[in-house]
């Protein structure tokens, strides 16, 4: 799904059933919000143009200055826009945040090859953007070193679907959405099983496992690549054959930001028959939401690999009324038509009462629509416009997986806490089907068979000017009140929802036993092949943030 590599992202108010949000907050840009502090004091012009230099220099092709180069000093409100436009949390585009030397956004592959090398010769720190959807803005924000640029693959959005193999090759830049837009026009019997929220950047999404609507019967994204390129800390622009097995391995759920700059991925697409039906259905405490979502951690694992229901709980005031409740929404997708799905809910989850009239029947690109919280009234040609919203909201998110069912008076804990918060939301994430059947050690990905769901929970706020003390002291109570009921030994998380509250990278190296402290939350016992391919691979670790893989010392 990716919260929000779903906010893995989906933001709070895309990842709620659309009746729960005002669809005018969807569309608030975010730059309103923002002062004209944003962009940094201009940093020394010399820098700047050797850089620029040194590109036209390394580059197979001419540099459009204007295209590619914004800098403070010579577009300011061009550079502003572009830093800010596909950011999720305006946490990170706050006057007190470093910013970029530069932003750089290449037109060609070679452009992107200049650029690496061209880092490396001047010792220039820099982070790959591909959605800007990560959750503390690694992409786009270098607390640890400075000065540093931003690559931004913006631009490299083709996605060249072959009929004949049932395979798509898909650029960085593109999204999900148009992903699957291209993808249903070619062939309308296939899709792809990635993330929920169809304005994630498909370069960084994939790299970190992408779960979707379709893993119980398909697994991650990152289990259906056939192919990648990638360009190394040379410049090489490599394919899976010259990568080798180990670094065509890591890449496919290992986290972005720490191998290469991937440019592109070759997926293989799976089938998705003509019709299938979803549903939104929500229930109160008052509507016995916990009995209810007691039940569904028993059967959700375990239902039919066709039905995916997820659960999207939330806070928030009871309509005509001062008091607030919890809701819990079951938001579903069946690769069926909604006769096969009611006799499954029937005899499985018969509590819900799922009818006839919850279920929308529609094809497979509609249904990615209806998850994503595009209205019904909009054309599937919406989903080109890529990064289509900028949540109004700054946020702090974190994510848990369980492997036994939460008792009902540990939920009831969870209540009494998002009842006190403004803007909370956790979605309940259900396992089994395919993911059940993958090896944890097949791809750095390793939370597969024992676990029932991954936790995702959030909140948000809209005022810049207020203290986010209080909002970040309550999602680290609510993850410590949860420690008993989730995983453990290591307890761990999914990495493209990342969480610096788990550890950090200082500047340069960081030790394995420093890193292995977050890195083996998010990977598990994978964490040692991934720092063993990554020594071998990016011995320099040019490649480099806050939570990247390490380098073993020689």
């Amino acid at each position: 799904m990716n919260v929000l590599g779903e906010f893995s992202i989906k933001i709070y108010l895309n990842l709620l059933p659309l009746k729960m949000a005002p669809p005018l907050l969807l569309f608030i840009l975010l730059l309103p919000l923002l002062s004209p502090s944003l962009v940094a004091s201009s940093p020394p012009l010399s820098l700047q143009s050797t850089f620029h230099q040194c590109l036209n220099d390394n580059s197979k092709s001419p540099l459009p200055f204007s295209e590619t180069f914004f800098t403070p000093a010579a577009n300011s409100s061009a550079f502003t826009s572009v830093l800010s436009n596909p950011a999720q949390n305006p946490r990170y585009l706050l006057p007190t945040v470093p910013k970029p030397l530069l932003i750089f956004r290449p037109l060609r592959i070679s452009h992107i090859q200049a650029a690496v090398i061209c880092a490396r010769k001047l010792r220039l720190h820099f982070r790959v953007r591909s959605g800007g959807h990560d959750y503390e803005g690694l992409s786009y924000a270098a607390e640890i070193e400075s000065p540093f640029f931003v690559l931004d693959l913006s631009k490299f959005r083709k996605v060249n679907v072959d009929v004949a193999s049932n395979t798509a090759w898909v650029q960085a830049g593109a999204t999900t959405g148009e992903a699957y837009y291209r993808i249903s026009q070619k062939i309308p019997t296939h899709g792809f099983p990635a993330g929920l929220c169809t304005s994630l950047g498909i370069g960084g999404h994939i790299i970190g496992g992408a779960y979707g609507s379709m893993m119980r019967k398909y697994g991650l994204a990152a289990d259906n690549v056939l192919d990648a390129h990638i360009i190394d800390a040379n410049g090489k622009l490599l394919d899976r054959r010259k990568m080798g097995e180990d670094v065509f391995w890591a890449i496919r759920g290992g986290a972005g930001g720490s191998f290469g700059v991937i440019v592109a991925w070759k997926l293989k697409l799976v089938p998705v028959p003509k019709t299938v039906t979803v549903f939104d259905v929500p229930r109160t405490l008052e509507q016995n939401a916990t009995k209810l979502l007691f039940k569904w951690q028993q059967v959700a694992p375990h239902l039919h690999e066709d039905l995916f229901v997820r659960v999207v709980v939330s806070a928030g005031p009871i309509a005509n009324s001062t008091k607030r409740t919890v809701t819990a929404t079951f938001n579903a997708l069946f690769l069926g038509n909604s006769d096969r799905l009611l006799r499954i809910m029937g005899s499985n989850f018969p509590e819900l009462g799922l009818k006839k009239k919850d279920c929308l029947e529609m094809s497979w690109i509609r249904s990615v629509m209806f998850i994503g919280g595009i209205p019904n009234t909009v054309a599937p040609e919406f989903l080109l416009q890529g990064k289509w919203f900028l949540t109004p909201l700054f946020f702090k998110a974190k994510s848990d997986y369980v492997r036994e069912p939460i008792p009902v008076k540990a939920m009831e804990g969870m209540w009494r806490r998002l009842l006190k918060e403004d803007n909370p939301f956790a979605i309940w994430t259900p396992y089994g089907g395919e993911m059940d059947r993958v090896s944890e050690s097949a791809t750095p990905f390793p939370h597969r068979k024992g676990t029932l769901f991954m936790l995702h929970y959030a909140t948000g706020w809209a005022d810049r000017k207020a203290s986010e003390g209080k909002h970040l002291d309550w999602i680290r109570e609510l993850y410590s009140y949860l420690a008993p009921y989730v995983s453990k030994n290591p307890r761990t998380s999914y990495v493209n929802y990342r969480d610096l509250d788990l550890g950090m990278n200082k500047k340069g190296n960081t030790s394995f036993s420093e890193a292995s402290v977050w890195g083996r939350k998010y990977f598990k016992n994978n964490f040692d092949r991934l720092v063993q391919v990554k020594t071998k691979f990016d011995p320099s670790n040019l490649f480099r943030h806050e939570q990247s893989i390490p380098v073993l010392p020689v």
